[in-house]
């Protein structure tokens, strides 16, 4: 049975159950505890909760998920998934225990023929929790045999989210896939030979702080029992195509193949090539899922996460011989397995494939940035007769520039080196507890929301704000640190939920308005207008007079300065991204925005930096644009239609069975978009495009003024352009050809001053070879040099002492005083080479007296301390060690 067949035939059972069938939402959310969805409850957490009210009693769902915690051990074994699909049926407070064992149990064990997964009974296996008598009498009803139920402990049995919240006991089922794969004894004894594929909790207690997965509180009952399943649907898929593991199954093998391909190596013959192909398959299909959901690669957060697995995709890939790049075919192989079930992965595979690709080419340069940095430090060890790369050096190699620990084994055994292994792994060890235990550290308990569940249950506000900037409401409630309160009297900040709004609540990249509540004798200042469980309102207000109190009737309006800057903005970044789009193609799609009066940013999905002449390009289509006067049009649509008409979506974001959509100028630009805009373009005002730079890998901003903003930004601009002309005696637009001629006149003048600096310090060379030590039988400089003299030309006066002291034995050391640092030289001749000196046992000489490291080759070494102060103490050393060798 196909797997996309397995999620069908999920989902129909349930639906025929009587449950709401609810699409899978994107694998990011905005909570604070979790990178990606990683469970299929967690958008139904609210309900849990119980800070909202569910909008059915019953619902299922295929929920993408991923999961990065340990993704080194990815491949390794064939256990290990970071993207999986997890189905579930949920109930909240409707069914309980009895109902889901029914329904799971008839899934799993009805024949295909009737819509079922067809699972032979006497293989599967349950356990239960320790006490839970009332689960095994259930499952002893539905046949299943008193030595096939197992009872295990808290870790095992006892399911929460890891925080204070809801918790409940679990019962797991598991298939016994017979005794090649392990030894008799059910769950308990072997759990790669009984594997599990569904674990139904039974939500009905509250738990409390704790340490671990079996240390907690239990607080009491829930209000509701609920409950949450999850069937692992690549579990599932394997068991039923009658292969080993998940990277056998349809939507893995094929990828695996298409390794095989591009690196003339094949699955299945040797353990480390396969734990690589498992690498790529695992991580090609997340990476597609997680830059569909609007993740680029980046330095921190998801970003971190997607830039990891994209480059041991391509590490392993080159471990495995692959010799040009992979991901585009990988992506694509990706693309037609996934797209049945995911169809934004075929809607969306340029940008996917752009960033995918656009990461591996800029990992392959830090690979050959690696190389060379791995060539510094075996040329190092070597130098010092020694035969292992230090863990140290390793870790900086990984950590900072991404260079593979494997690539570096590798490299280190065809250089004649071995790599401190042990050390590696320790410093790696220190870094994964330290982004554990930080990790830790921001997991939190969910906000507490239950002081507005009840408002949320009466219905969202009323936004009036798109046909009025004034409007009568009622005071619902009033709310101070998280408490409800009757009233609220002048100076005290307040939280205020009315039944309708003129003001806009922060959303979609445009901040929120600021206004005013008022009535007889009352004034509200509000300062902010967030939204909760995106339908309920809340304003942030101070009452600056009189006294606000439940129930008062008062009259909300939204500042209208504010609201027309705030449009300007909004569209001006609908006009700025159509521009983009028109200058640079499809694939410069929406990465985020954020918009308020006379401003906008708009980040996009690009790679490398904008040309001036497609700067100049897209503010002239803006303005254009603005000028043409298009009307702007609005209208609400199902998803669907609106996508079919061409209306372009923010990836990642989930949306509502009905959109609104803006239109400006018919073709010119249609969005989803639930924010405020102009009636005509021309109100947008000017466009002024004040820059262009990365905001991470794959991503680029523009900032832009508007409006009236953008007008004083242009007359700010002028007055200093005619101020630089009064300056130069030249007219305005002779300006930038005097500054060029003025420029390069300073360029002429700095290389004659450099080569006359260059000239004086060389002419102190035959002073200090005339100066030279004799230390037995070689001839010593060791001097401190003039003070200012740079590093590079310190590099050539020693050269140049070196070349004057003849072809006897010579040393010349150097050390300077630059802008607070002593850089430092040191050279030897080929005489004094033979004799046993190398540059950097003399840099261990003095190093320590400056505070100073460097490296080099025997005949010439280099660097800098950081204790100028410290230079006549140095040579006082390095004259000492001369000596020494030389005696």
């Amino acid at each position: 049975m196909q797997t996309h067949e397995i999620r069908r035939r999920f989902l129909d059972h349930f639906v025929r159950a009587g449950h709401t069938e609810v699409p899978t939402a994107s694998l990011i959310l905005a909570d604070p505890n979790l990178l990606f969805v990683n469970a299929g409850m967690v958008p139904f957490v609210p309900y849990f909760l119980g800070q909202q009210t569910p909008p059915y009693a019953t619902a299922t769902s295929v929920q993408k998920c991923v999961r990065t915690l340990d993704i080194e051990n990815v491949g390794i074994t064939t256990r290990h998934n970071t993207f999986f699909q997890m189905a579930g049926n949920f109930s909240f407070g409707d069914y309980f225990k009895r109902e889901a064992i029914t329904l799971a149990w008839t899934l799993l064990t009805d024949s295909v023929e009737d819509g079922g997964y067809g699972f032979d009974p006497e293989r599967l296996w349950v356990t239960v929790y320790l006490d839970d008598d009332e689960t095994e009498r259930m499952w002893l009803e539905m046949g299943v045999p008193a030595d096939r139920i197992q009872r295990r402990g808290m870790a095992d049995n006892y399911w929460s989210m890891g925080i204070p919240g809801p918790c409940g006991p679990c019962s797991e089922i598991y298939f016994d896939r017979g005794p090649e794969y392990g030894v008799e004894g059910g769950p308990e004894a072997d759990e790669d030979r009984y594997i599990e594929i569904w674990n139904l909790v039974f939500m009905q207690n509250e738990r409390g702080a704790g340490t671990s997965k079996d240390n907690f509180e239990i607080l009491g009952p829930l209000p509701k029992q609920n409950i949450d399943t999850g069937m692992g649907v690549e579990r599932v898929a394997f068991l039923l195509q009658g292969v080993d593991n998940v990277y056998e199954t349809d939507l893995m093998r094929p990828i695996i193949n298409k390794a095989e391909e591009l690196t003339g190596r094949s699955y299945g013959v040797e353990h480390t090539d396969d734990v690589r192909f498992r690498v790529i398959a695992d991580h090609a299909r997340t990476a597609a899922m997680l830059i569909a959901d609007g993740v680029n690669p980046g330095n921190d957060g998801r970003g971190y996460v997607l830039r990891r697995l994209l480059r041991r995709i391509v590490r392993s890939a080159r471990l495995l011989g692959a010799e040009k790049p992979v991901m585009a075919e990988l992506i694509k192989v990706v693309t037609d397995l996934m797209a049945p079930s995911y169809p934004e992965l075929a809607t969306d595979f340029a940008r996917i494939e752009t960033v995918s690709v656009g990461e591996e080419m800029a990992f392959l340069k830090t690979l050959n940035t690696g190389e060379t940095l791995f060539d510094n430090a075996a040329t190092a060890v070597k130098s010092k007769g020694g035969k292992q790369i230090t863990g140290s050096d390793a870790f900086a190699l990984h950590d900072t520039f991404g260079f593979p620990i494997d690539l570096t084994l590798e490299m280190a055994a065809e250089a004649g080196l071995s790599v401190d292994e042990e050390g590696f792994r320790s410093l790696m060890a220190e870094q994964r507890k330290r982004a554990k235990d930080d990790a830790q550290a921001r997991k939190h308990a969910h906000a507490d929301l239950t002081v507005y569940k009840e408002l949320v249950d009466r219905g969202a506000t009323e936004f009036t704000g798109f046909d009025e900037l004034t409007s009568e409401a009622n005071v619902l409630a009033l709310i101070a640190d998280g408490v409800r309160v009757p009233v609220a009297t002048a100076g005290r900040d307040i939280e205020v939920i009315l039944d309708r709004s003129p003001m806009y609540a922060e959303s979609g990249g445009q901040i929120a308005d600021r206004g005013t509540i008022t009535a007889n004798g009352l004034k509200l200042q509000v300062n902010d207008v967030q939204k909760i469980a995106k339908k309920v309102w809340v304003h942030k207000a101070t009452v600056e007079a009189g006294q606000i109190t439940e129930g008062d009737v008062v009259v909300a309006q939204a500042d209208p300065a504010w609201r027309r800057g705030a449009t300007q903005g909004h569209s001006g970044t609908h006009m700025v991204h159509a521009a983009l789009r028109q200058i640079l193609g499809p694939n410069a799609v929406q990465a985020g925005s954020l918009n308020k009066p006379g401003y906008l940013r708009f980040d996009f999905n690009w790679q490398g930096a904008l040309s001036e002449q497609q700067k100049a390009d897209i503010e002239v289509v803006s303005n254009d644009a603005v000028g043409a006067d298009f009307p702007v049009n609005t209208f609400v649509t199902d998803l669907p239609k609106a996508k079919e008409m061409g209306a372009m979506a923010l990836f990642g974001e989930n949306y509502g069975d009905e959109v609104r959509v803006v239109e400006i100028g018919g073709p010119f630009s249609m969005e989803l978009c639930g924010g405020t805009h102009v009636e005509h373009s021309s109100q947008i005002g000017p466009i002024t495009l004040l820059g262009e730079s990365s905001v991470g890998s794959g991503v680029r901003r523009v900032e832009a003024f508007v409006g009236l903003d953008s007008y004083k930004y242009l007359a700010k601009e002028r007055a200093l352009l005619a101020g630089v002309a009064s300056s130069l005696k030249v007219p305005s637009d002779e300006v930038p050809a005097r500054v060029e001629q003025l420029v390069e006149r300073l360029k002429v003048a700095e290389k004659e001053l450099e080569r006359t600096k260059i000239a004086a310090v060389l002419s102190s060379a035959g002073t200090f070879a005339d100066q030279a030590e004799r230390v037995g039988a070689v001839r010593l400089v060791a001097a401190a040099a003039p003070e200012g003299v740079s590093a590079g030309d310190l590099r050539t006066l020693a050269t140049d002492i070196r070349g004057r002291l003849g072809s006897e034995p010579a040393v010349v050391v150097l050390l300077g005083n630059v802008d607070g640092k002593a850089p430092f030289v040191v050279t030897v001749n080929k005489a004094a080479q033979d004799l046993g000196f190398k540059s950097g046992d003399l840099v261990a000489a003095f190093g320590p007296s400056i505070a100073g490291r460097g490296g080099g080759k025997p005949e010439m070494a280099q660097g800098a301390g950081s204790d100028p102060s410290g230079i006549p103490a140095g040579l006082t050393a390095v004259r000492a060690r001369v000596a020494e060798l030389a005696g």
